[in-house]
């Protein structure tokens, strides 16, 4: 017989799995100075598939309003430069042999608020994937109840659990992204 499907440890993991991956999403939005982070969102494609940035190419920050790209193999330039150009970060590199550089330019005001809409864009994606950990966690306490012998009140009591999991998860996610917003909004 399988083992119960319900795994509070497991949902906890993919919670806080999805607030960890929104922080580090949060990081890569510029607050107006260099930062590798930045980049870490950029996706290159190169040798026909998708590989993040720092796999084909050293990111460094050699002044505090500029970041460096070393390109390692001569024929990605144009690929790195296109993905740079398409993040929607608001760079423009310069490119020198196979050195990208990437001047920070000042936010505008309307580029804060890009940002900030940005910001909340990401913790929307943190939340969907959080109530998809939900709805998994909800769905194997419906399958212990019909095949592993869980009582019904012991379901509504887990499904309690689940859900003040998933308050709690969704207030960190919220949490992270005002402080950000207020980060780059500078109030």
């Amino acid at each position: 017989m399988a083992g119960p499907a319900y795994d509070k440890a497991d949902l906890e993991r993919r919670m806080a799995g999805a607030v960890e991956s929104l922080k580090h999403d949060l990081q890569g939005l510029r607050t107006g100075r260099a930062s590798t982070a930045l980049l870490d969102p950029v996706n290159v494609t190169v040798y026909g598939a998708q590989m993040p940035l720092n796999q084909v190419a050293t990111v460094s920050v050699p002044e505090p309003r500029l970041i460096s790209v070393q390109v390692w193999d001569k024929s990605n330039v144009g690929p790195v430069d296109k993905a740079i150009r398409s993040a929607g970060l608001g760079l423009n590199p310069i490119v020198d042999g196979t050195t990208l550089r990437l001047p920070i330019p000042d936010l505008t005001e309307e580029r804060r608020k890009e940002l900030a809409k940005l910001c909340g864009g990401y913790a929307e994606k943190a939340k969907i994937a959080v109530r998809n950990v939900r709805r998994d966690g909800m769905e194997n306490l419906k399958t212990d109840e019909k095949k592993n012998g869980l009582s019904e009140d012991e379901r509504k009591r887990h499904e309690t659990e689940v859900q003040k999991l998933t308050d709690a998860t969704i207030t960190d996610i919220d949490a992270a992204a005002a402080a950000k917003e207020k980060e780059i909004l500078g109030k």
